[in-house]
């Protein structure tokens, strides 16, 4: 979207309604002539999109007149997350077709995280306790997938800054219940649920006194390996818990995991 501005996830909606409404409101007055949908790869970014596109559906009057006077048409702006996007029934078709990678020997559960699906009035989406799109697109590359009742459980987000411990307890819980379903790693579609569930593994581990090893991939990563994608050993190289073991174990493409 040309000369897009923030969104103002993921604190301004707490701090000034109006502000937070007009920074959404603004991005879509850009969008609403360019290509559609508009495919939002932060799911933080997406829930404000959604939730201002949600309010001004019913009452614009909170709008700024140089907004209000571009945003002519709210109908018009599709916004649609990036993993719901690429995990609809003719994208994972297209991808399991060209893909030449199989994902054998990876037993993840998926991770939505929150932001992406609640709200259901304001975000549509079909199964906001269940979401199902990632699941269906890694097991149509292989992978085993395990299903668990958590996959709509709050990380924390940017709690990571303010309260740590918070994050730590939350995420905590989730490695003992991705350990306890036999899950030998995570996938998420969120970024900063990636952030927090990678980032952190060793202190949380070290908190809870137990063993942790689960290599947090974002779903794109997985993508890219399937697909042979160049640049996946590069992207793998930069999560702070390495997944070289898991790989070297479970049977992926050798020539991927060397490199890390």
């Amino acid at each position: 979207v040309p000369d897009w501005n923030c969104c103002g996830a993921s604190a301004a909606h707490a701090l000034d309604h109006r502000a937070s409404l007009n920074l959404a409101a603004r991005n879509l007055a850009l969008a609403q002539s360019g290509p559609q949908p508009v495919v939002v790869p932060c799911a933080l970014c997406f829930n404000r999109l959604k939730a201002a596109q949600h309010e001004l559906a019913e009452d614009q009057s909170l709008l700024l007149p140089e907004i209000a006077e571009h945003l002519t048409d709210l109908d018009a702006v599709k916004v649609v997350e990036l993993n719901s996007f690429l995990t609809s029934l003719d994208m994972i078709a297209q991808t399991e077709a060209k893909a030449n990678k199989r994902l054998s020997g990876l037993k993840p559960v998926v991770y939505y995280g929150c932001q992406g699906q609640r709200p259901p009035a304001v975000t549509g989406h079909p199964a906001h306790e269940n979401p199902m799109g990632i699941d269906l697109l890694l097991d149509s590359l292989g992978a085993e997938v395990i299903d668990w009742p958590f996959k709509t459980d709050c990380c924390g987000a940017s709690h990571s800054v303010a309260r740590p411990d918070l994050v730590h307890a939350l995420v905590g819980r989730l490695y003992e219940r991705a350990l306890e379903r036999g899950a030998n790693c995570i996938v998420t579609g969120c970024q900063m649920c990636q952030a927090n569930l990678d980032m952190y593994q060793k202190e949380i581990a070290a908190e809870m006194d137990q063993e942790v090893y689960l290599p947090v991939f974002y779903f794109t990563e997985l993508i890219g390996l399937a697909l042979d994608h160049k640049e996946t050993s590069t992207w793998l190289k930069r999560h702070m818990v390495s997944p070289k073991q898991l790989m070297s174990q479970s049977g992926l493409p050798t020539e991927t995991w060397e490199r890390l």
